[in-house]
């Protein structure tokens, strides 16, 4: 049995997220499912494709990391080749690498990169409309990187998640580091952590951009995640301005 590691680069827009949905009935676009058919009609095995992790419905992917297990004798540029003939125009497999028997993209994960993007120009660039949330009005950087400092490190981020109350799931996460960039009017906030709760990086970054709106005080970011507890004032950013960037083993 051949373990296969996968690097991925989509653009979520017309996905309902990474994850394989089985809803009787109804047919669900999802990125894993797509590969998963291509590999099982190269194949002619039941493929299934392993993620790093989840991302929502309209999230995109630069470096995704995914493995795949077969018996199929294929070379890897065969493979290549086949993926990029009968994937669609937006989901590109960009490289291939036979790993150990043990390798597991998820349960391996070290660290996660994420970039949020936000386009704080007049007006929206047409060029971006897709993978930046457009935001009028000028944004204080330096106020949300002051509120971004309060996140860093180890914390229960139960007040930036989407897991519900009754979740038993530990909802401490560790963020190694934050950075905010801005050229031309383009904010990039870049998470990197251990892990990510259900759309985590959506709502610090709503939040982080509440911030810098003046609606809300850096200090407020601290106090809420003392809470533990969902607020409205933990904003939901939209999905397309979110980008899985890389993931590290």
């Amino acid at each position: 049995m051949r373990n296969i590691r996968m690097t991925i680069q989509y653009d979520g827009s017309r996905y309902k997220g990474w994850q394989k949905q089985n809803i009787k009935g109804t047919s669900v676009s999802t990125i894993q499912d797509k590969i998963e058919k291509v590999l099982s009609k190269m194949t002619g095995e039941d493929i299934q494709v392993i993620g790093c992790g989840r991302t929502d419905t309209g999230v995109h992917a630069d470096k995704y990391i995914a493995n795949f297990k077969t018996t199929s004798e294929k070379k890897l540029p065969e493979i290549s080749k086949y993926l990029h003939e009968f994937l669609p125009e937006d989901i590109s497999v960009t490289s291939l690498k036979e790993v150990s028997e043990r390798f597991h993209s998820r349960l391996n994960v070290i660290s996660k990169t994420y970039v949020y993007t936000i386009d704080n120009n007049r007006f929206a660039n047409v060029f971006l409309k897709k993978y930046a949330y457009h935001v009028e009005g000028q944004l204080n950087i330096e106020k949300m990187r002051e509120a971004s400092k309060y996140l860093i490190g180890t914390h229960d981020f139960k007040s930036f998640s989407g897991v519900k109350d009754k979740s038993k799931k530990s909802t401490v996460r560790t963020i190694n580091y934050i950075n905010i960039t801005e050229e031309d009017n383009i904010i990039k906030i870049e998470y990197n952590g251990n892990g990510f709760l259900l759309n985590m990086v959506r709502i610090l970054s709503g939040t982080l951009i509440k911030v810098a709106k003046g609606e809300i005080e850096p200090i407020k970011v601290k106090e809420l995640l003392k809470e533990k507890s969902r607020s409205e004032l933990a904003e939901k950013a939209p999905a397309k301005g979110l980008c899985m960037k890389e993931v590290k083993y």
